[in-house]
């Protein structure tokens, strides 16, 4: 099951420009939480800060508190590959690793974490599969095709699959959908919504409508700051703040 987030007084910096300034942001458990504004607003900064993805970069910093469920993300000794553990992450472009067999793809967590039970591995890859709606596409090939020769939608859902395996509380993803077909887009949407049934998901995306379909709360960004956040559909007909209120109308961004 899904875990809830504790934000407080997140920031975060590239080099010497600050990215974030000091959010606070609750969000509950086995929900759909979307974060939208314009690029650059710092909205893949903070799902990045939520599991220190943004440490991989090295001029990258943070402070604050971020909790997860009971796990004290940058606390003291909390060991980043458990934080990842447990708090997966989708990015923007599909990265199967292109070598490996779909079977092999979606192990890759599992083995990385001293699984080594075939049997066991087997079941986890199907029930991932399953979870992304995928198996049945390719369980007649999971030992022949590498996961390349999926298609853009099924390699994201492989992705997803991948995620899954390692049972993280919490699904970050970064613009699942951007570079996806009308088609694989509305099948991510699905997936996403079936999810929430099972882990805590934050998705950031561009596209307003799509945040409108598949979150329960949007959290707006602008300039590194949270403006505004509440349920989807107050930020979307009756905003508190005029700047969230120009973004959704489409007077900037």
């Amino acid at each position: 099951m899904g875990v809830g987030i504790e934000v407080r007084g997140l920031n975060a910096w590239y080099g010497k420009n600050q990215s974030l300034n000091s959010i606070d942001m609750t969000v509950p458990a086995n929900h759909v939480t979307a974060v939208i504004g314009p690029s650059g607003c710092g909205k893949s900064t903070f799902v990045r800060c939520l599991n220190r993805m943004h440490e991989t970069i090295p001029e990258a910093r943070a402070e604050g508190s971020v909790k997860v469920g009971e796990m004290d993300v940058y606390g003291d000794g909390s060991d980043p590959v458990e934080v990842r553990r447990r708090i997966g992450m989708v990015f923007q472009k599909p990265n199967p690793f292109p070598t490996m067999s779909i079977f092999d793809n979606v192990a890759a967590g599992l083995k990385l974490n001293g699984f080594r039970n075939r049997k066991q591995l087997h079941e986890l890859v199907e029930r991932s599969l399953k979870l992304a709606a995928l198996w049945d596409e390719v369980k007649d090939t999971l030992h022949k095709k590498s996961g390349a020769s999926l298609s853009g939608g099924q390699q994201q859902r492989l992705c997803i699959a991948r995620a899954l395996a390692v049972e993280p509380e919490v699904l970050l993803m970064d613009e699942p959908a951007s570079a996806l077909d009308p088609i694989s887009t509305s099948k991510i949407e699905e997936l996403i919504f079936q999810l929430k049934q099972h882990y805590t998901v934050v998705i950031v995306t561009h596209n307003m409508q799509q945040a409108a379909r598949v979150a329960e709360l949007t959290g707006f960004f602008l300039m590194g700051s949270l403006i505004e956040y509440d349920k989807t559909e107050k930020i979307f007909t009756t905003p508190a703040d005029k700047r969230t209120e120009d973004y959704v109308t489409g007077r900037f961004g």
